[in-house]
């Protein structure tokens, strides 16, 4: 197909499609003349790909691209669960430093308490520690022993994540669907837990004047008491970055 073709079935303009050409995000097309060339449904295939990527997981272009490098680097798709995607590489410095961060500890206990068998040099379990720091400093008292029952089910939703790349797929297949598990499912996950906590503070924290329950609607735009203090619903309720 000519490329105004591939423009109309995947839905992107042909500027955009050129912009991914030149990128190295969409591999070149069969060369037919000095300045035409012809694409197949491999090339729409990667358009939707990296739709998936930029346009639904909101990567960036540079991190779009370090994940189809890996895609096709590394077919195995233990490697490419364990890569990180988001970020660009770090300083062995900056990792050295990130790692005597305050709160890395616990991360680390966490890990051995769930036995799981990880690098706990990974820029995941200094994340952990960076959020678990940020806590103890808020006074909140949540520590890793409070995540523990966060972590049980997150090992329970790594269990499911496994049972979707099983099957009977080539290099390539298991490289893409390993990628799509990793960073879109992640996100998914996120707004169904946004989703049940909002049913949940609802039934919760519900309006009791009058014996009514109250929506998140309502309490997203029901003014604060005089103490500025309101009901959890209204922050379980509303979108992120919505004032509340």
């Amino acid at each position: 197909m000519r490329l105004a073709e591939l423009s109309s079935l995947s839905g992107m303009p042909a500027a955009t499609i050129k912009y991914y050409l030149r990128e190295g995000l969409l591999p070149p097309g069969r060369r037919v003349t000095a300045t035409r060339a012809e694409y197949g449904e491999a090339h729409l295939h990667r358009l939707r790909l990296i739709r998936a990527l930029i346009g639904v997981r909101r990567l960036s272009v540079g991190a779009a691209k370090r994940v189809l490098g890996t895609m096709a680097r590394q077919p195995d798709p233990h490697r490419i669960l364990g890569t990180p995607i988001d970020g660009g590489p770090e300083s062995p410095d900056g990792d050295r430093e990130r790692a005597k961060a305050p709160g890395v500890a616990g991360a680390r206990r966490l890990v051995t308490e769930m036995g799981w068998d990880v690098d706990t040099g990974t820029a995941a379990t200094r994340s952990l520690g960076e959020i678990l720091h940020a806590l103890s400093e808020l006074s909140t008292g949540i520590d890793w022993r409070t995540l523990l029952p966060y972590a049980r089910l997150a090992d329970r939703a790594s269990e499911l994540d496994i049972e979707q790349l099983k099957g009977a797929w080539g290099p390539e297949e298991a490289a893409e669907r390993a990628v799509l598990v990793s960073l879109l499912l992640e996100p998914a996950l996120l707004a169904l837990r946004r989703l049940a906590v909002e049913d949940k503070s609802v039934r919760h924290f519900q309006d009791v004047e009058g014996g009514a329950e109250s929506t998140c609607e309502e309490a997203a735009v029901r003014p604060l008491p005089e103490d500025g203090h309101g009901s959890p619903a209204v922050f379980f309720g509303a979108p992120k970055g919505t004032a509340t």
